[in-house]
């Protein structure tokens, strides 16, 4: 059986003088790192998967790094307080966002910098909105440093506004997609698994590569998201859907290993690996504009469908705005308001219409509405209207 090579990205390699084959893993924005481990076994798998995550740091170099400049500021954040609490994948991001920065800017002084060079670089990623505020934000809190070390007497980029989203963000699922996907994926495929632990759950794809039966306990899934776990951790306990129970069971490998998913090595799945591979599922599923976020986003809006609050939304989500979770319910909060309007505006017309009113019958009596007493009146002809009593009691000294 013919075996294809893997490809992995940002890797090459290069030969010395000596014919050795060196292979490297070379990011834009970063120094290369040296892979010792050869490509396509278990170990390189497992020293790439590091080296991606900033876990292997390449090897030290002559860099001349000018004092007070922004690349200086950049090597002093990395070392500080604040940057180090940050979680590992928030680490990882915004090292990548300044270090592409410095390529550009990092002999600039860092004293000189204004707020319109920060609107520049916030703007040079056009029509990406959302990488131009991820600059802005890394600047933000670089610069923020910078002022508490002296550095700056100001943060430049305080004043720079973030661009609005020009849209609603990742796709929603919508039922039929739901529907096509597990009918190309099973019940009992690692696909279907994914998918019901994302959707049933509604959480990122980055708590969900770490469910496994030691989370579990009398029928509940208790965690703490990785998203802000240094610095607001929140921990969520959710029952178990019962949907969810059964495509466990019923999947192999599910209950054995320590997380629900596993990669074909039977070991967990890293996020941005999960993500690669459920893309991969997507498009077996002819879903190609589909991904793992929109889940969460397709679980919230059946929980605002059946009439949930946002408070009982975030409980499950686990989000503290509130605002946020309205941001993914919007559209089923519409469709709701929408008809119980029309529902109203039904009533209002059926309680108008012009129908025809039956004659007074002068023989029979007419019942009417007096301040909330119903009383009879009778026609004219020969007997006097019912006529009402009030009884006052009255006292006198």
């Amino acid at each position: 059986m013919m075996q294809v090579k893997r490809r992995y990205k940002y890797v090459s390699e290069d030969t010395d003088r000596h014919g050795n084959v060196r292979v490297y893993l070379r990011r834009p924005g970063f120094r290369k790192v040296r892979l010792h481990q050869m490509p396509g076994t278990p170990e390189f798998d497992e020293e790439y998967r590091k080296a991606m995550a900033g876990e292997i740091l390449p090897a030290p170099g002559k860099e001349i790094i000018i004092p007070g400049s922004f690349r200086d500021l950049c090597v002093r954040y990395y070392g500080s307080g604040a940057f180090t609490r940050l979680d590992a994948r928030t680490q990882y991001v915004r090292r990548g966002v300044l270090d592409g920065l410095c390529e550009r800017c990092g002999s600039f002084l860092v004293a000189t910098i204004q707020s319109r060079h920060v609107l520049g670089l916030r703007d040079s990623k056009e029509g990406r909105p959302e990488a131009g505020n991820g600059i802005l934000k890394a600047l933000r809190q670089l610069f923020a440093y910078g002022v508490q070390i002296g550095a700056l007497n100001k943060n430049p980029a305080a004043d720079v506004s973030y661009i609005p989203p020009s849209g609603t963000g990742f796709h929603s699922w919508t039922p039929e997609e739901i529907h096509q996907f597990e009918s190309v994926h099973l019940v009992g495929s690692p696909a279907r698994l994914a998918l019901a632990l994302l959707l049933y759950t509604g959480q990122r794809r980055s708590d969900v590569v770490r469910f496994g039966l030691k989370d579990v306990r009398d029928g509940f899934l208790t965690f703490t998201q990785v998203k802000n776990g240094k610095k607001k951790p929140v921990t969520l306990t959710l029952p178990v859907f019962l949907e969810l129970q059964r495509i466990i069971e019923a999947t192999p490998g599910a209950m054995e290993g320590t997380s629900f998913i596993q990669n074909a090595y039977g070991k967990p799945y890293t996020p941005e690996s999960f993500g690669n591979r459920f893309r991969e599922w997507c498009n077996e599923a002819g879903l190609p504009h589909c991904a793992s976020h929109g889940l969460r986003k397709a679980a919230a809006v059946r929980l605002a469908e059946l009439g949930c609050t946002a408070h009982e939304i975030a409980a499950v989500t686990g989000h503290r705005s509130l605002k946020e979770v309205q941001r993914y319910t919007l559209a089923a909060d519409q469709k709701r308001l929408a008809a119980s309007a029309f529902a109203r505006m039904h009533g209002h017309q059926m309680s108008h219409n012009d129908v025809k009113k039956p004659e007074w019958d002068e023989k029979r009596p007419k019942i009417i509405d007096i301040k909330g007493g119903r009383n009879e009146m009778v026609p004219k002809t020969g007997i006097e209207p019912v006529t009402l009593r009030f009884s006052v009691a009255c006292s006198t000294n």
